[in-house]
């Protein structure tokens, strides 16, 4: 029997038929090529993808930047939004880019893209800037969001 608990796993070369279908129905993200996600299979850049039993519902790729985490691209099936996977998603991120000890995450977001404002804001992400003109087709400003992440207490 097939779990319908939404897990994540590291995203593998196998995996890249289905996010260009994910990142086809979210014309909100930036467009990546193939050869971009092949990047991400062969490690030069962190990626996870959530799965429903064997199904990826969603993706997430970031890389760590000094002592910070970017968000660099994020989407999740559009039947499976507002159903966890991309809390998972991003909870697994912060928790690697704690894992290296980094001090903040941050990403840009449409700013026509409320829905993800609203879920990046639920997650103690705050607007920091604008980017003009950052995304094309269409052309549109960018928000600079960040969230500070905590720390792990050490004994000293």
């Amino acid at each position: 029997m097939a779990s319908k608990t939404i897990h994540t796993r590291p995203l593998e070369h196998g995996d890249i038929e289905e996010v260009l279908a994910i990142q086809s129905e979210s014309p909100e993200i930036a467009p990546w090529s193939v050869s971009d996600y092949e990047r991400v299979a062969r490690n030069e850049m962190a990626g996870w993808v959530a799965l429903n039993g064997t199904a990826v519902v969603g993706f997430l790729i970031a890389r760590r930047v000094i002592s910070d985490v970017e968000i660099l691209n994020f989407a999740v099936a559009a039947s499976f939004r507002r159903r966890g996977a991309g809390t998972t998603l991003l909870t697994q991120a912060l928790d690697w880019a704690k894992s290296f000890g980094a001090e903040k995450a941050l990403l840009e977001v449409r700013i026509s893209n409320l829905a993800a404002i609203r879920f990046y804001e639920r997650h103690r992400f705050e607007v920091v800037g604008r980017r003009p003109r950052y995304y094309t087709s269409p052309l549109e400003d960018a928000l600079l969001l960040t969230a500070s992440l905590p720390g792990e207490s050490a004994d000293e």
